[in-house]
């Protein structure tokens, strides 16, 4: 109503409910991972200085945009109830493979400076370093954090030291 569209015109674009919350998710992601790549792109750096900063850009998430972690939240309970078939999310994993391509980059980056290790599985080392850290600060920003726990700020710098620690070359 606000943006003066019709829902029958909603529908007629997007045609279900799951493709327009996928194609808000994919919008929201595609303006955080925008702004975080132009920042990459500005930098000349190793492949172990591009992957630190890989993993800050989580904890920018969680100190910055706990709106979005916390909307990613809803939508993966959403989708997993809605059990939404894969081509519904083109938008959404469009960002995703943005995200890889630019993970791909800094991978590349490590077989010639040797500072990021390689004889992990790349594919295992984004997914890990991707699932544990939005894992994190997403239960931080949502609130699923167990009461007398310590500073997260602290946790979340923590765990970004262990994944540096085991994939420093």
């Amino acid at each position: 109503d606000a943006a003066g569209i019709g829902v029958a015109t909603v529908y007629r674009y997007f045609g279900t409910k799951t493709v327009l919350t996928a194609a808000i998710s994919g919008w929201m992601w595609g303006r955080y991972v925008d702004g975080v790549e132009r920042l990459a792109e500005q930098r000349s750096a190793t492949a172990i200085e591009q992957y630190e900063y890989f993993l800050d850009s989580f904890l920018d998430l969680y100190r910055n945009h706990k709106d979005l972690l916390r909307y990613n939240q809803f939508f993966n309970v959403y989708l997993m109830n809605e059990k939404a078939a894969p081509e519904t999310m083109t938008s959404y994993n469009d960002v995703m493979k943005l995200i890889a391509r630019r993970f791909h980059m800094i991978y590349e980056d490590a077989r010639r400076d040797g500072t990021l290790r390689t004889d992990v599985p790349e594919e295992e080392m984004l997914f890990t370093s991707l699932h544990l850290m939005l894992a994190a600060v997403t239960r931080y920003a949502v609130g699923l954090v167990y009461e007398g726990g310590q500073d997260p700020e602290k946790e979340l710098i923590l765990l970004k030291s262990m994944l540096l620690r085991e994939y420093t070359a």
